[in-house]
């Protein structure tokens, strides 16, 4: 039996429905697609309802750099602060964002990208983001004993690495990206990893490391 609360979500939809609707169109067409009509339409619930979650558009487009601080910028922070014997694992931990969209939506990160170059006020996120990011993996690294000024080089050349392949939206099989992780974390750390750090690494992204050592 269907309760008012039932109807009242078909009539309503949730802000998270929203939200996920607003982030789609983010993603497809960029934020100037983002407005309230399409998104009722995408939702199939009355344009009046999007009034009983957000006050106006600017209140959603907040919402949606909320939970892009959320998903990003935290998820890259704690993966730096994650559980780590050595740099080189430590290091490892930052790469299962690259290869895992529920830690770092990459994405996403080129929509907040490309969507900066309109707005002053989401460039200046932009800018904290790269900023934040960078100090805590800045402090990662001098947590396993390297020097502030190598440590935020180190940090720095990672990340931005890593927004280069984003911003060029590069493409990379699974396969080929899993054979240079070991010449990227050395590169990076001047360290080579252990092999039981690389295998439960790639056990983690499902790759078969016998096949993969053998491949090529």
């Amino acid at each position: 039996m269907r309760t008012a609360t039932d109807s009242d979500a078909k009539w309503k939809g949730s802000r998270e429905a929203w939200l996920d609707a607003a982030f789609e169109l983010l993603l497809d067409s960029g934020v100037d697609s983002v407005r309230i009509l399409p998104l009722a339409k995408r939702l199939d619930v009355s344009r009046t309802s999007f009034y009983w979650f957000f006050k106006d558009r600017e209140a959603l487009l907040d919402a949606l750099i909320e939970r892009w601080r959320e998903k990003n910028t935290q998820g890259l922070v704690r993966q730096t602060e994650a559980y780590a014997e050595s740099i080189t694992e430590a290091i490892l931990n930052v790469f299962d964002c690259w290869l895992n969209p529920e830690l770092f939506d990459s994405p996403l990160e080129f929509a907040m990208r490309s969507w900066a170059l309109q707005s002053e006020a989401v460039a200046r996120e932009i800018d904290d983001a790269d900023e934040a990011r960078i100090e805590a993996l800045t402090r990662m690294f001098e947590r396993f004993g390297f020097e502030p000024l190598a440590a935020n080089v180190r940090g720095r050349t990672i990340y931005l690495t890593q927004i280069g392949y984003i911003s060029m939206k590069t493409q990379e099989a699974l396969e080929v990206r899993m054979q240079r992780i070991p010449a990227y974390v050395e590169i990076f750390t001047g360290q080579a990893p252990q092999p039981r750090e690389l295998q439960r690494f790639q056990a983690r992204h499902g790759v078969e490391v016998e096949a993969l050592s053998h491949s090529g």
